[in-house]
């Protein structure tokens, strides 16, 4: 039976489906809050869609990219 309710996911939910730690997905969704809102909150959680979840990869694999640039250039970080 298909249920109608949507998935919503935790940021440590988020990081275990990525693969990173907790703090990077935190991170990403404290500097793009104005893009990035939770859809709901369960006591002090908050809780986000599968769009969400996919802008936070999304801007986790431009850091990534950002950050092997850098490196390649031969930039100290």
């Amino acid at each position: 039976m298909v249920n109608g309710a949507p998935q919503l996911q935790t940021p440590g939910v988020i990081a275990d489906e990525l693969g990173v730690p907790v703090s990077r997905v935190l991170y990403v969704l404290q500097k793009r809050s104005h893009d990035i809102r939770p859809i709901g909150r369960a006591g002090v959680l908050r809780l986000y869609d599968r769009a969400a979840v996919e802008m936070v990869r999304n801007e986790l694999q431009t850091m990534d990219q950002r950050h092997l640039v850098v490196n390649q250039e031969g930039r100290r970080d």
